[in-house]
């Protein structure tokens, strides 16, 4: 039998979401957004960790997976995005949880893995931890609210330098421009994340839920005409050459060409 690609346990109010295809760095499969949006969902714990097995947090999208559906995501995986705006469900279900949502990023936070990571409302590092907007070098964009968290937390042109350039950068780069709350050694990871959730699960729930909603609506706009914007634009882009040049590159391990097509 093999390994489910998404590990959940609950003790104590808390929560912990762990990416498990350490193998291929956690990276995101169909199966692994469907899953990981089904347990963010059903969650009824106080607080929420999300994290990776293995070391990484998550390499992004899984590109042997695109690669093998280069017309696009499944129609029904498109038709679930369009209805929430853009977004995948799986990030839709993260942004508008009521559970606060810290993720402990233990290592790669790329492409939608960095996504991932921008929809919690607390990120903690570890030393190892690498956080990139790759998109651009696939040819790709991102979508909405991961721009729109990237902007606030970083400021517009932080953050245009990131996406623009695809730059990684690592954790205490991350914690001086404000992407983290906090930078702490391996090993003292999880128990950081455990002792921060711990600290909320105390707390009144419905006070720190209405808390939550409040910023979540002083700081986060309705994403939906953006997110749907944003979507065409993905969808867009992975049917040009330049798209499929960046991930070929990738897996080739070879500088891409560019054409503008």
């Amino acid at each position: 039998m093999s390994e489910p690609v998404v590990l959940y346990e609950e003790n104590d109010h808390v929560a912990v979401l762990t990416l498990n295809r350490p193998q291929a760095k956690n990276a995101l499969t169909y199966e692994v957004y469907a899953e990981l949006e089904d347990r963010v969902r059903a969650c009824t714990a106080r607080c929420l960790i999300v994290t990776g097995a293995g070391g990484a947090f998550c390499a992004g999208d899984d590109l042997k997976e695109i690669l093998g559906s280069q017309r696009g995501a499944p129609p029904e995986a498109v038709a679930r995005s369009r209805a929430t705006g853009g977004l995948t469900p799986a990030a839709d279900a993260l942004l508008h949880t009521d559970v606060p949502v810290i993720a402990a990023v233990g290592g790669a936070a790329v492409g939608w893995g960095m996504e991932l990571a921008l929809m919690a409302d607390i990120r903690i590092a570890s030393s190892a931890a690498r956080f990139g907007e790759l998109f651009v070098l696939r040819g790709l964009c991102c979508d909405a609210p991961g721009l729109g968290r990237l902007a606030s937390l970083v400021g517009r042109e932080r953050a245009a330098e990131l996406l623009f350039t695809g730059e990684i950068i690592d954790a205490a780069r991350a914690l001086e421009i404000g992407l983290v709350s906090r930078a702490v050694e391996p090993d003292q990871l999880m128990p950081a994340a455990h002792e921060l959730a711990g600290r909320i699960a105390a707390n009144p729930p419905l006070a720190v839920q209405a808390l939550k909603a409040g910023l979540r609506r002083t700081l986060d706009p309705d994403w939906r005409d953006t997110g749907r914007w944003a979507i065409e634009q993905i969808q867009r882009l992975r049917q040009t050459e330049d798209c499929r040049e960046g991930v070929q590159a990738f897996l080739e391990k070879r500088q891409p060409r560019y054409v503008g097509r």
